[in-house]
């Protein structure tokens, strides 16, 4: 696909089977300046790249309604201007309508469908028992009556370019049943293929609600503070700028920034973290996240329509328009394999009674029974239904997977390549060892961090932060010395905290252990008083505590993890050995890149590749898949192939996980679309089943297929 062309998104109605989709693709292929159609049966929508010219967005329209579908108009929309879509029109159509959503399905068109079709099936037993002589009769007006809209959807959908539709087959096969006197069959027959395409529509609408749930994670509404008063407005009329009133159990209306107030946030309906994070003033808050215990006043820094979730569903969307490669197969194989049967059919139906002097009522009816085998339906969705179910479970659980084609990769991968700092590591230093020597270990800390007072330095925030709450006194007179440390007074005695060589010129101490926290990768830093050293203090920027976990996980899935770092060999390789994990220190961007190659070319990929998606921007090109670590940020969301919103290691065994789940329900919805229609190919040819059975063959083996792939929506991330 050409990234770069411009592209039409329509919200579509109506759609619920992979024949929905083949026919809209055709109809739309034909107009011109269309360059690709990919449409999206579970989310609703078609997206339509341009060509050398721009089609025109009102010839699109039409094409897809005269196929008696509903275009949506307020949410069609174009990547670089908008358009005047003018209003939708009536049509009469036997896809689902708008407003039958929410009606029980009796009370849809689909569902009246099959009452009427149900009807005039008895209305037809009860004559042919009443009067037997006008039973065919009866069948076949029934027959027609229920055939009617099957028929006109057939004839729309063959003048727009699908001739080989379900619509047509049935339409073929039933007046075929009725031309050679099985009436009675072919009114059962349209009868079983209306209860079939509710079915359709009721497994459709359920896997296209696990979309929608998404964004039902915003409020309705939201509390906007007006001076000293709130007032409450739809949640989509928030600006940027505006301050809100987020109080106790409310979710949160619009991303923001935290004005004034202290409290946890749920934040798992965004990034599936179970654990509630605390916000304090200047934090920043998601759409969709729980406030659970405090009054919030927040300022709104993104629009409903570019918040966090508004993003995740639009990301989602476009990533199931986005087909994977084994979708793209399947969709190949179906345009070959619906000719190949109606061929088989012909065969069937002109051969053994010219060549063998067979009946010709029985092998006509059996080449009728074939057509409605030859529709692939169930075979074309079982790959988009599975990846739409995985993706949407993922986007719930915090795994932003950015198409079919990642979400393939991903169960592949056989290295996942890790950046050190920020992603295997918490990315700022800690205290990691006190080492006393002429003082306690609460002193060290205390004179210590009495000089790092008001520094912002990320040394002097770790030493700050293992103080805690001890009673320090801040230094007078400090003043920074360039490379080598920081002097000051407490109690009227000069204090020095530096490095050691230059601590070693003010005082005597053994150079024993200082190595030995330096061959560990760890900053030391040496306080001084007077001409005595008190105490060692070493610092590293330590392994997340889900970081060793998460490899563990990768590896007992057969996955090797390594480490890329531009930091020096020393730290890196501590870290590694902790960790356990192959270590590549000190390297520049292009270097990560060319390892993430070498790997490959050594029989070591597909390689993954795992950062926070700005520094490590060539590795992540190079790598298989880049996956960017990121809490909600726009680096998580919008770099990289995928990205984990709850920021943990173990998510990206997640996204393996999910991956080859993925893989192996659309293995087992392509053996049952393979499956069944093979076993009643050979049954219906050999005369052991017929029309009704093949009818109940093809609908069965859809509903299977999508009831299927809607067992992903269970998958749950186990990190």
């Amino acid at each position: 696909m050409n990234k770069t062309a411009p592209r039409h998104r329509l919200k579509v109605e109506g759609m619920d089977c992979a024949s929905c989709a083949i026919k809209i693709e055709t109809a739309l292929k034909r107009l011109p300046g269309v360059d690709e159609v990919n449409v999206n049966v579970t989310g609703g929508t078609v997206a339509v790249t341009e060509g050398a010219v721009s089609p025109s967005l009102a010839d699109m329209q039409a094409a897809i309604r005269r196929l008696g579908f509903t275009v949506i108009d307020n949410e069609a929309r174009h990547d670089h201007q908008s358009h005047d879509h003018g209003h939708d029109h009536d049509h009469d159509h036997s896809h689902d309508d708008p407003a039958d959503r929410g009606k029980p399905w009796w009370r849809t068109a689909k569902g009246r469908l099959v009452l009427a079709s149900g009807a005039l099936l008895g209305l037809a037993f009860a004559v042919e028992m009443a009067v037997p002589a006008a039973g065919p009769w009866a069948f076949g007006l029934a027959t027609l009556i229920a055939l009617l809209p099957v028929a006109r959807r057939a004839l729309a959908a063959a003048t727009a370019g699908s001739i080989f539709t379900i619509e047509m087959l049935m339409t073929i096969a039933a007046l075929g049943a009725l031309a050679i006197d099985a009436g009675e069959e072919a009114a059962v027959v349209v009868f079983l293929f209306a209860v079939g395409e509710v079915l359709e529509g009721y497994a459709a609408s359920r896997a296209r609600r696990s979309i929608e749930a998404l964004a039902d994670l915003t409020p309705r509404t939201a509390l906007r503070l007006a001076g000293s008063t709130t007032e409450e407005i739809p949640a989509d009329q928030v600006k940027v700028g505006d301050f809100l009133l987020v109080r106790p159990g409310d979710r949160v209306p619009a991303d923001g920034i935290i004005w004034e107030g202290m409290s946890s946030l749920d934040e798992s309906p965004v990034n599936g973290e179970s654990v509630p994070r605390a916000k304090q003033p200047g934090d920043d808050v998601f759409a969709g996240t729980i406030n659970l215990d405090a009054a919030l006043k927040l300022e709104v820094t993104r629009g409903a329509e570019d918040n966090t979730i508004a993003r995740i569903i639009r990301l989602v969307e476009e990533a199931q328009e986005a087909k994977a490669p084994v979708a793209r197969f399947i969709d190949r194989f179906a345009r070959i394999y619906m000719p190949a049967v109606v061929a088989i059919a012909l065969l069937v139906a002109l051969a053994p009674p010219l060549l063998a002097g067979q009946d010709w009522g029985t092998w006509v009816y059996r080449a009728l029974s074939l057509l409605l085998i030859a529709c692939p339906c169930a075979l074309v969705i079982s790959t988009p239904a599975a990846i739409a179910a995985g993706l949407s479970t993922g986007a719930r659980q915090g795994l932003l997977i950015k198409g079919g084609a990642v979400l393939e990769a991903l169960g592949g991968l056989k290295t996942v390549a890790f950046d050190k700092t920020g992603t295997l590591t918490e990315g700022r230093p800690q205290v990691t060892d006190v080492v006393p020597l002429a003082a306690t270990r609460d002193e060290v800390l205390a004179l210590a961090a009495g000089l790092e007072v008001g520094s912002n330095h990320p040394l002097a925030r770790a030493i700050l932060a293992e103080a805690g709450p001890r009673a320090l006194v801040p230094a007078d007179n400090v003043a920074a010395l360039a490379g080598q440390g920081l002097t000051g007074t407490i109690a009227g005695e000069l204090l020095f905290l530096g490095s050691p060589r230059a601590a070693a010129e003010r005082a005597a101490f053994d150079a024993g252990p200082v190595a030995a926290l330096e061959e560990a990768g760890k900053t030391v830093a040496v306080l001084t008083r007077g001409e005595q050293a008190l105490g060692l203090i070493a610092l590293r920027d330590e392994a997340r505590d889900d970081a060793r976990q998460g490899l563990a996980r990768l590896a007992a899935m057969g996955i090797e993890g390594v480490m890329l770092t531009g930091d020096n060999r020393r730290t890196a390789t501590a870290i590694g050995a902790d960790l356990g994990v192959e270590v590549h220190a000190e390297l520049m961007p292009a270097d990560k890149a060319r390892i993430v190659r070498d790997l490959a070319a050594a029989g070591k990929g597909p390689v993954g590749k795992v950062g926070d998606g700005i520094n490590d921007a060539p590795a992540l090109a190079a790598a298989a898949v880049g996956i960017a670590m990121g809490g909600g940020t726009d680096v998580a969301l919008e770099t990289a192939d995928a990205a984990l919103l709850h920021n943990r290691v173990g998510g990206v065994a997640d996204l393996i996980a999910l991956s080859r789940a993925t893989l192996a329900n659309i293995r087992v919805n392509v053996a049952l679309a393979l499956g069944s229609k093979a076993i009643f190919l050979v049954t219906t040819v050999l005369g052991l089943t017929g029309m009704w059975i093949a009818v109940l063959a093809d609908t069965g083996a859809t509903v299977l297929v999508t009831l299927n792939a809607l067992r992903l929506l269970r998958f749950r991330a186990s990190s």
